[in-house]
């Protein structure tokens, strides 16, 4: 696709599977990391696809993009998967047009999230279509969409309380330590992998806490030592993960690796543990939780949070769909005028040919009649029309009212 032509909103479509019929682990069969990523984006073209993004966190993995049916996304996306297209298809929610721009408003304002207004997705959205713009894969329509759920995403946080308090997957971790946790006694503190989730953990480690007996390990080392500064933490090289592990009291992973990277064996007949594991897929080998030392827990069993901050999320949602509402038809006034530019733009050529080529022997030429007189006269017309357009919702047949509207205004 020409990403400077008309997009068509009817081959718009979203495809994808979220916490609401899958758990964890299925998800983890389809999360996609930015290696993954790249060949996807790569791929597409063999698969006629040119204008496309996806999301893929703990809670979702989710392909936007313009296509000829939803299976074109899904197939290309399950490329890079271990779990199958079919497998995908047959848990996944497929919605296209005006119907998939309305998810993705709801998804970039919280609606959608496993906990309720958890801000993090607008930052993950942000990086994932940062990604596919790299890859020269944002049209048009994508740009401005996005744009304007941002938008839509801010006027929320500005005006309502859904994301009021500090409920989110990087809070709920902290404040399930806090409750099954002693940190009096001196317990330490491991932290692997600081992304976006585990650096978000990291400072509500700090600020709710009060901890800073916090040991961090990236595979970036130099993104650890950084964080650890900032922070007054300390950090270790990835070379001395087993044996921090080994030392650590309570262990909170986020690596976002494609498989396991603390495993069965280095915590078997350790002391007691809790091992939080914020990843998709899994980054704590799952036979762990069979450990009598180990408490295991993982993104799901963190999202069933259900307090008072909560309930005050659910009463903002009717002010939420509101502002939804609001940005939705300022995106659809937009396409609606861009779809009927092309009618526009020949209406507006057909009146000035008209102009020159008629007009003129009746008033005169254009040094004693100057053509700007006309051009005012032909953008006040196809204004007039273009509002029909927009309030209309259809082209209808405007070419000869435009003309008819054209030789009144000049013969006036």
């Amino acid at each position: 696709m020409d990403h400077t032509s008309q997009a068509d909103i009817s081959k718009f479509f979203i495809a994808g599977i979220n916490y609401k019929k899958t758990d964890a682990t299925i998800r983890g069969m389809f999360a996609i990391n930015n290696d993954q990523y790249a060949d996807i984006l790569k791929t597409a073209p063999a698969f006629g696809l040119h204008s496309l993004f996806i999301i893929s966190t703990c809670n979702r993995t989710e392909i936007y993009g313009f296509a000829d049916n939803a299976g074109q996304l899904i197939s290309l996306l399950c490329t890079q998967t271990t779990g199958d297209a079919a497998t995908f298809s047959s848990l996944a929610y497929i919605k296209n047009g005006i119907g998939a721009v309305e998810h993705l408003f709801e998804v970039g304002a919280g609606l959608d999230s496993q906990i309720l207004g958890d801000y993090e997705i607008t930052g993950q959205l942000k990086q994932s279509v940062k990604f596919a713009k790299g890859y020269n894969f944002i049209n048009c329509f994508l740009e401005r969409l996005v744009n304007c759920v941002f938008q839509s995403s801010k006027m929320i946080r500005n005006e309502t309380a859904l994301s009021s308090g500090t409920v989110s997957v990087s809070y709920a971790a902290v404040e399930y330590i806090k409750k099954n946790i002693n940190l009096c006694a001196g317990r330490k503190i491991l932290v692997v992998g600081i992304g976006k989730i585990g650096r978000n953990t990291c400072k509500n480690l700090v600020d709710y806490l009060g901890t800073t007996d916090v040991t961090l390990i990236n595979r970036s080392e130099e993104k650890a030592v950084e964080l650890a500064a900032e922070l007054g933490l300390t950090y270790a090289p990835i070379e001395d993960l087993a044996a921090q592990i080994e030392s650590a009291d309570v262990i909170l992973v986020a690596a976002n690796a494609s498989e396991p990277i603390v495993l069965k064996s280095q915590l078997e007949g350790k002391n007691t543990k809790l091992v939080v594991d914020l990843s998709i897929p899994y980054n704590v080998e799952a036979s762990a939780g069979e450990l009598p030392n180990i408490s295991l827990v993982n993104v799901d069993a963190l999202s069933k949070i259900n307090d008072e901050t909560l309930m005050k999320r659910r009463a903002e949602i009717p002010k939420v769909k509101c502002i939804i509402a609001q940005n939705m038809a300022g995106f659809m006034d937009w396409y609606t005028m861009r779809k009927n530019a092309p009618a526009l733009n020949a209406i507006k050529s057909k009146l000035v040919y008209l102009y020159m080529q008629h007009f003129s022997e009746i008033k005169g030429d254009p040094d004693k009649c100057p053509i700007i007189a006309a051009e005012k006269k032909i953008q006040k017309v196809i204004n007039g029309i273009a509002g029909k357009m927009r309030e209309e919702k259809q082209l209808g047949c405007y070419y000869l009212e435009a003309i008819n509207d054209f030789i009144i205004s000049v013969n006036d």
